[in-house]
């Protein structure tokens, strides 16, 4: 007994530090979590006395009724993604415009934004110059400046309008910054930000703000690794909002991106467009259907997307990045580099100029490419998308020391990316 006794000791002081060096258990989702919030609920819908055709109703409304009737319009327009709503709510804030007195300013900057959902930016801008000539809520619209010229590249006024507001108590001030350092690569102070900024809202308990930082600050989560944080404060958003679209994407794209899990990120998705007529949601389906090899499935999504975005005159260029994408998916190069000569026009930021140099190397012409990303990608965004393009123009110009250092960098983003794109990336 006197040996016995010493070996089983040992064995069990061996089985205890074993069991310590472990590793870590892996973090899963679990459908629990959010079956419920994938059944259709009711679409809200505008009150009876609200509903109004401009042309007809509203030399009627008054100021509050129509700000009543253009919120109504934005949230069904959030449910929905149906751009019918996002037009209505341009009449009401139209006419709200050539009403108003004393509040002008705010309705020039919500029909600013308005056109800024719309990507007329150039148009924005004119009426946030407006905004800013009447000398009233200044800040407010030094922050709607700083947020359209984020949208057209022009970053450094955007920078100088970012300055213009600087006040680390505010919660605008710090979701605006937090924006500034992940455009400029420092994703972990964008974090950090962020976090300051839903700190503040949850203070605040408004709705609007809770919903917009989560979803916010999940996707710097996930950009970051922090799938989990992710994954959770998706989760928080769909408490408040349970029907919010791009809560329910961040899940989806975590299932699919981080999980593999092809046919529950499907599942997912169809949830979403039951309601949601968002047609980007078709894209990602079609990209899902083929990492998990269902070229039916991906051709209908395809076919959906299409009929949805291309077919729609009143989405006009918000899909333009998007539709480039879909061309050269079919082979209409041509098409595709006139469409992103016009969104070059319309938007000149990296990612524009990122389509344009894409489409080019589709026609076969790889230096005029690379000229391109040259002078307007590299070293001015860091978007993984944005740069494995960057990297497939380099190494159709030969440029293997170059691809070498962006597949370093894109192998480090390979859940932002998704599987299609990683393997994609593998074989750079």
């Amino acid at each position: 007994m006197k040996v016995i006794i010493p070996r089983i000791c040992v064995f069990l002081v061996l089985m205890f530090l074993v069991s310590c060096v472990q590793e870590p258990e892996v973090f899963r989702t679990n459908k629990s979590d959010y079956d419920h919030f994938l059944v259709s609920g009711p679409l809200k819908t505008i009150p009876a006395n609200l509903q109004f055709e401009v042309e007809a109703n509203s030399g009627s409304m008054q100021l509050p009724g129509l700000w009543n009737l253009t919120d109504d319009n934005m949230q069904i327009f959030r449910e929905t993604g149906d751009v019918k709503f996002l037009k209505n709510s341009e009449r009401t804030l139209k006419k709200a415009v050539e009403m108003a007195t004393t509040e002008k300013s705010g309705f020039i900057r919500a029909l600013s934004r308005n056109y800024m959902l719309q990507h007329r930016f150039k148009e924005a801008l004119l009426l946030a110059e407006e905004a800013r000539a009447l000398g009233t809520d200044v800040e407010a619209t030094q922050s709607l400046l700083f947020d359209l010229h984020m949208e057209l590249g022009n970053y450094g006024l955007a920078n100088k309008y970012l300055d213009s507001i600087k006040d680390v108590s505010s919660y605008e001030y710090l979701v605006r910054l937090a924006r500034w350092n992940n455009f400029k690569g420092h994703s972990d102070s964008a974090i950090k930000l962020m976090e300051k900024a839903t700190e503040k809202a949850e203070i605040s308990q408004n709705e609007d703000l809770l919903l917009c930082s989560y979803v916010n600050l999940a996707d710097y989560y996930g950009a970051t690794g922090h799938i989990e944080k992710a994954y959770k404060l998706y989760l928080k958003a769909l408490q408040i909002s349970p029907q919010d679209a791009n809560a329910k994407k961040g899940i989806a794209w975590i299932v699919y991106s981080y999980e593999r899990n092809g046919m529950e990120a499907l599942r997912i998705l169809d949830s979403i467009t039951q309601k949601n007529k968002s047609p980007e949601y078709y894209l990602l389906k079609a990209e899902i259907a083929a990492f998990i090899d269902d070229d039916m499935l991906r051709v209908q999504a395809l076919d959906d997307y299409y009929k949805m975005a291309g077919k729609n005159t009143d989405y006009g260029d918000m899909y333009n990045a998007y539709n480039v994408d879909f061309l050269l998916s079919m082979d209409v190069e041509q098409r595709a580099y006139e469409l992103a000569q016009e969104e070059v026009s319309i938007r000149p930021t990296p990612e524009s100029y990122g389509w344009l140099a894409y489409s080019l190397l589709h026609l076969g012409e790889k230096e005029r490419a690379m000229e391109v990303i040259e002078e307007h990608v590299i070293d001015v965004t860091y978007e993984p998308a944005i740069l494995q393009r960057a990297a497939e123009i380099y190494k159709a110009n030969g440029k293997q020391d170059k691809v070498k250092a962006l597949k370093e960098e894109l192998m480090g983003a390979t859940y932002e990316l998704g599987p299609i794109k990683e393997a994609e990336v593998a074989s750079l």
